[in-house]
């Protein structure tokens, strides 16, 4: 039974909650910052605001810059299970009903002694491989507070959406729809600094999530597993590049290959970018030659076919910045320290196109989903769009007043009056800057206005007629300098929006919602037009099935003293996503309870 004291905690705990949510919206009012923004499709509105624990030390902010992965776990699959290892129950309850028996308490408002449910503890280690390749090991990072985590796990599955954050030498994982504004899971590296991150949702073996730490060293990890463990270590992890053996640089990015099971690239701040492959853990040689000229492209195999990693790729002389793949994986986009932007074909080894930026580095690119266009920004403030097909600039944005530190495609969103596979298609794309702004765009190709060179001491004039920038052919392989601006279109951004206190970091574009980031560790989840806060907390949760033996109508109570709501068009009985309400004359009752009374039925 779940007594009064339960019930008055949890109204406890949603009073402070809100409360919390209120202060937040205050302080941020107090700074000038708007809680919602309005584009020409509706208001974008504030729905959570997430960040690290209150109690983090603030010189810990300043050891790394924060960037953000979505992750969405599915139902897993039997050949991932089969590969993950072997999990100990964590209380009393039976890994069977613990799951099920932490989501009915989500229904009935309370886990019973007012705390999350945790799930699984991790196991034991594996054995350990060569330094130059991956070692697999149990538990990997420091330990703090004795080991104990106040931030656990949370469900016997892990279903459901998550946000990966990155701030000072910890990972944070936390549900991205749910209305608790603090982690629900930390893991610490000690000495070292979670720099960058990667989601494979596609991941057959378990092994999910890449992560980049600012000593070289890479990890892939389950986050399913990373979930279920309630310590402040990793579990499970595959770890290359030990200790730097084979590039002790600091990791700037990493990406797993789309379409390629199992492949993940790793760039450094040294230039150079390694492709490994999760299948191979041999004790092979690891060794590369010597890069004979450090401003030339080159590619090095690795002299054992047991070797990981099983290629370098020499970019550039400086650091990379950032890397993005195309959507099919034939494409590698990376943009580093000397300010170019250089595409390569994946298959084949080649550089493709490439081109300088008006000013200095360029701090990050995406992609079109399309694969058509490829977005570059970085420390001339400025949003560059390069055309795939043209192999050049077919336009840039000036709107930022500083750096340009993240941006991004909207797969999501299409014009009222989209036509589909239209030549004429309109891309909604984002950046965010150090200015603390979000800037959005429109890119339509054919509403662009290729400027044309300014007639001598004359006027500049304007036409649809296409200047020498347009008119001359890019040779594949070749490196472009930065065209002029009167050569180029320019955009103008559709919303300017200052989301942030602090400079920003990271940039995402999800189904229901656009996640912004700070570089000191705090993320902001806006909610789209036209969807509701319950569009978006069920989203992407786990669906429990609730069937109610007893019920005739759309809308009655049962022996158990529930009120069943159920979609339209389903009879009781059937396997509908219902949902339960608690009405004033509610008796609180255990799982339990409930399935010896035979009221319900649950399945997952």
């Amino acid at each position: 039974m779940i007594s009064n004291g339960a019930n008055s905690t949890t109204t406890t705990a949603a009073a402070a909650a809100a409360a919390a949510s209120s202060s937040s919206n205050t302080a941020s009012q107090s700074l000038g910052l708007k809680n919602f923004f309005k584009t020409p499709e509706g208001r974008y509105k504030l729905l959570y605001d997430k960040t690290h624990p209150s109690s983090l030390l603030p010189y810990a902010l300043a050891k790394s810059i924060t960037q953000i992965t979505l992750a969405h776990l599915k139902d897993q699959p039997v050949q991932a299970t089969a590969n993950l290892p072997a999990l100990q129950p964590s209380s009393t309850y039976s890994v069977a009903s613990s799951g099920v028996k932490y989501v009915t308490s989500k229904f009935l408002g309370s886990s019973g002694n007012g705390s999350r449910m945790l799930g699984f503890v991790g196991g034991n280690g594996t054995s350990s491989k060569a330094n130059g390749g991956a070692s697999k090991s149990a538990h990997v990072g420091a330990l703090s507070n004795g080991g104990t985590a106040t931030i656990g796990s949370n469900t016997s599955d892990g279903k459901g959406t998550y946000l990966i954050f990155n701030v000072g030498d910890t990972l944070y994982i936390t549900e991205l729809n749910s209305e608790e504004k603090d982690p629900i899971k930390s893991i610490s590296f000690g000495n070292s600094n979670p720099i960058c991150h990667a989601f494979d949702s596609k991941a057959k073996d378990g092994h999910d999530l890449l992560i980049g730490l600012n000593s070289g060293d890479v990890y892939s990890v389950s986050l399913r597993l990373q979930l279920q463990d309630v310590g402040k270590k990793l579990v499970g992890a595959h770890h290359y590049n030990k200790d730097g053996t084979l590039n002790n640089s600091r990791c700037t990015s990493v990406a797993w290959i789309p379409e390629r099971d199992g492949a993940f690239v790793a760039a450094h701040a040294d230039g150079n970018l390694y492709v490994y492959e999760k299948s191979k853990d041999g004790p092979g040689d690891s060794t590369f030659p010597v890069i004979k000229d450090q401003t030339q492209f080159s590619v090095a195999h690795a002299r054992s076919s047991k070797s990981n990693p099983i290629a370098r790729w020499h970019i550039c002389q400086g650091p990379i910045n950032a890397i993005a793949f195309s959507a099919d994986g034939r494409y590698l986009a990376t943009v580093g320290r000397d300010g170019y932007l250089r595409v390569f074909d994946i298959l084949n080894e080649q550089l493709i196109c490439g081109g300088k930026s008006y000013y200095s580095a360029l701090l990050c690119c995406a992609w079109s989903s399309d694969g058509k266009y490829i977005l570059t920004g970085g420390e001339d403030d400025l949003v560059q769009v390069w055309s795939m097909e043209d192999r050049k600039v077919v336009a840039w944005g000036e709107g930022h007043n500083s750096w340009v530190s993240g941006v991004a495609f909207d797969p999501f969103w299409s014009p009222q009056t989209s036509e589909d596979e239209s030549e004429n298609a309109v891309y909604r794309f984002g950046s965010v800057g150090q200015d603390t702004q979000l800037l959005l765009w429109d890119l339509a190709m054919d509403e662009l206005v290729v400027p044309l060179r300014r007639p001598p001491g004359g006027s500049p004039t304007y036409s649809r007629t296409q200047s020498s920038h347009w008119d001359s052919v890019v040779p594949v392989g070749t490196l472009q300098p930065a065209p002029s601006t009167k050569d180029v279109p320019k955009l103008a951004p559709l919303v300017a929006h200052r989301v942030h206190s602090e400079p920003l970091s990271g940039l995402i574009f999800s189904h229901e919602s656009i996640l912004t980031a700070s570089r000191d560790g705090h993320v902001k989840i806006w909610m789209r037009p036209g969807c509701s806060d319950s569009q978006i907390s069920s989203s992407s949760s786990s669906i429990i099935i609730i069937i109610f033996n007893r019920s005739s109508s759309s809308s009655s109570s049962n022996r158990s003293g529930f009120t069943v709501s159920k979609p339209r068009g389903f009879e009781c009985g059937m396997a509908a996503d219902v949902k339960i309400r608690k009405t004033p004359t509610t008796k609180a009752r255990t799982l339990d309870n409930l399935l010896e009374d035979g009221a319900v039925h649950i399945r997952k």
